[in-house]
């Protein structure tokens, strides 16, 4: 055996058998060493080694146990401690619980919907995830037995304060036993009121009815537990023969109001037609009005002229015209031998008839 290794051996106490060696293994024979002993900082990291296990373990816990939850705007946490609902609702925020003995369900309390329509599949997961609900026609009979399908939207919401409440009595599917069946119910009663071709024609008084229905029903419930938002009715849905009625009935109303219609235009027209001639009636009369009173302030003008050169004339003036006239017919006579001549020279000279053809005179005075 090498050197190196003999003083191996010894150094481990001669613990082994071998040759000129009789004594057993580990006795520790003359000039045998004790084992090396472990660094200190070993020896120190052993004993935090437990304290450390129990960290992680602690650490691990935390994770899966997960004793904390965020809660988003337009949402409250109900906590529950060993299934007992706390009253008060957790706000939006970070909030710590202890796990496996407490509870928080998160709940939504923004404005949600649920849309009656033909060939809905009623999905609660689908409200939980999108806040929207299909859910299938509400079906009615109207007055007289018919059967009517309304198409209609709701809008809701949960109110906050009240949602432990309402979670605590109705469970989390409380759209189903709240909303859904006041809706149907409400619906139907409203509709059962009105015959079914009434129904288009009084479109907003029946959704005015089902919106003041569906209110007074959910606010009669205990605790107040939701505010309605919106009521939309979409379509009223009616019988394919109340349909053909109504179309006729619609076609026979555009039919009377396009002959209504005509006749009120020929009415203008013949008022129109009578209003032109009576203006032109009442023009003529105008007209004419305004001749004769231009001939009337014509004749007052003259006569006034009359009047006022009558006053002018005197019993001079009137000889003086006299002789005037004489002496014309005097110098008429001398170029026109042939001619006949009828005088009135008035006053005191006699009134003369002159024929010169047949050279007769006939003289006649009148005093």
């Amino acid at each position: 055996m090498p050197a190196d290794l003999n003083d191996y051996f010894k150094n481990r106490g001669g613990g082994d058998k071998g040759p000129g060696n009789n004594k057993p293994l580990g006795s520790g024979g003359g000039g045998g060493r004790k084992p090396p002993e472990a660094p200190e900082f070993l020896k120190e990291f052993g004993k935090k080694t437990g304290w450390l296990y129990a960290l992680i373990a602690l650490v691990a816990l935390f994770v899966i146990a997960k004793p904390f939850i965020v809660i988003n705007s337009g949402e409250v946490g109900i906590k529950s401690t060993a299934g007992k609902f706390e009253s008060e609702p957790l706000t939006p925020g970070f909030h710590i619980f202890i796990p496996f003995i407490q509870e928080v369900r998160i709940v939504d309390t923004k404005v949600r919907s649920i849309n009656y329509t033909s060939n809905a599949q009623h999905n609660m997961a689908n409200i939980r995830e999108s806040g929207v609900l299909n859910a299938s026609s509400i079906t009615a009979l109207d007055k007289r037995g018919l059967l009517i399908s309304i198409d209609i939207t709701i809008q809701y919401r949960l109110k906050p304060n009240s949602a432990p409440q309402t979670i605590a009595t109705y469970g989390y599917a409380w759209e189903e036993k709240i909303v859904n069946p006041i809706v149907r119910d409400v619906v139907r009663a409203v509709v059962g009121s009105y015959k079914a071709e009434e129904l288009p024609a009084k479109r907003k008084e029946i959704a005015e009815a089902i919106r003041l229905g569906i209110e007074g029903q959910i606010d009669a419930k205990a605790g107040n537990p939701v505010a309605l938002t919106t009521v939309n009715l979409r379509e009223i849905i009616l019988p394919p023969k109340i349909v053909e009625q109504i179309e006729r009935v619609q076609i026979a109303k555009q039919e009377g109001d396009r002959v209504k219609l005509e006749v009120l235009r020929a009415e203008q027209e013949a008022e129109k037609v009578a209003a032109l001639a009576k203006g032109r009636a009442d023009a003529r009369i105008i007209q004419a009005k305004g001749l004769a009173d231009s001939i009337r302030i014509e004749a007052d003008a003259k006569a006034y002229e009359n009047i006022e050169i009558g006053k002018s004339l005197t019993a001079e003036m009137l000889h003086l015209k006299q002789i005037e006239v004489q002496g014309k017919f005097n110098e008429a006579l001398k170029t026109n031998t042939n001619a006949q001549i009828f005088l009135t020279p008035g006053g005191s000279t006699p009134n003369i008839w002159v024929d010169s053809k047949s050279r007769q005179k006939k003289i006649s005075a009148e005093k």
